[in-house]
């Protein structure tokens, strides 16, 4: 795994709004490279729609971004090439019938095929293996998950992971692509006061890598850069789960994270009968080889929960 510089993010009066309303708004931040930023606040106030909008993953309705060199909304397409998903439960869950070196080989396959450079094709398949071999070591080495320790190896199933041992896995599969921007969510569930501890560590050496991350927790460690989310006094988030919206907008883990620049085109979708109409925040990227002019038709943050079941 490279160790790229991370990218600054930036964000000025950022908001992202539904036909129910605002899943959040007036979004301020200016964070360095390498920074560990956490999202803070209840389930359901948007925590997973701003880790989302951050990410590439949907379109802002308010404000703007900035990732790296890249603006958002404009470079969507742009963004989501440097920005990886770690664990994100209901996006990109992990295959539970897979052992984990077929998850990892799976990533490394999938990272090779839309993420490296077009020389790599070039390469015997001997050397192909042995680049994935070091990256899928050096990835692990990074996330803290020593195979050894597992109760059958690397043969061991997805399924019988441990919580923490699933998000160093979810994590080193990120690290495959040696994102500028690692991004996770839901970072207390299912973990224990000490597993939570050992999270956070495992994130500041990430980021002290040069890797900026970005996290969702309920509760922030004391060292990081905070984005707070939460009902506004306009009724912003009110009335609706707009964690549960953002999961069901974002692409099926295999294309979100392994073919970042592709997602599904559904559309502006109007009922003749009552004139709404709803917005659309993933999109097609099919031309992602440089044109990010298709970022203009995605979906808002309440449409995909049905589409992403099925995907």
């Amino acid at each position: 795994m490279d160790s790229p510089h991370g990218a600054a993010v930036k964000a000025e009066d950022f908001g992202l709004k539904g036909p129910r309303g605002w899943a959040f708004r007036g979004i301020g931040l200016d964070a360095a490279p390498g920074s560990l930023i956490a999202v803070e606040g209840p389930s359901g106030s948007g925590r997973t729609c701003l880790l989302l909008a951050l990410t590439g993953r949907m379109k802002p309705t308010e404000g703007h971004a900035e990732i790296g060199r890249h603006r958002l909304p404009k470079k969507m397409a742009a963004v989501r090439r440097i920005a990886a998903l770690g664990p994100v439960p209901g996006v990109n869950d992990l295959d539970q019938s897979l052992t984990v070196a077929e998850q990892l080989r799976e990533g490394a396959l999938l990272q090779r095929h839309y993420g490296a450079p077009i020389r790599s094709l070039f390469r015997s398949r001997a050397e192909r293996r042995a680049t994935a071999a070091a990256r899928i070591d050096a990835a692990l080495d990074a996330a803290g998950l020593d195979l050894a320790t597992l109760p059958k190896g690397e043969r061991t199933t997805v399924r019988d992971l441990e919580r923490l041992e699933a998000v160093r896995l979810s994590v080193a599969i990120a690290l495959l692509g040696s994102p500028q921007l690692l991004a996770l969510d839901d970072l207390d569930i299912k973990l224990s006061d000490t597993e939570r501890t050992e999270v956070w560590a495992l994130l500041r050496s990430i980021a002290a890598r040069g890797i900026t991350v970005l996290a969702v927790c309920s509760e922030a460690p004391a060292d990081a850069v905070v984005l707070r989310t939460g009902p506004k006094e306009d009724g912003a988030g009110a009335g609706r789960d707009a964690d549960a919206d953002a999961k069901a907008e974002a692409e099926p883990a295999a294309k979100a994270e392994a073919e970042p620049a592709v997602e599904k085109d559904s559309g502006a979708k109007k009922d003749a009968e009552t004139g709404s109409a709803t917005a659309t925040a993933t999109e097609n990227d099919a031309d992602d080889t440089g044109n990010d002019d298709n970022d203009d038709d995605t979906k808002g943050a309440d449409d995909a929960l049905a589409e992403a079941g099925r995907a």
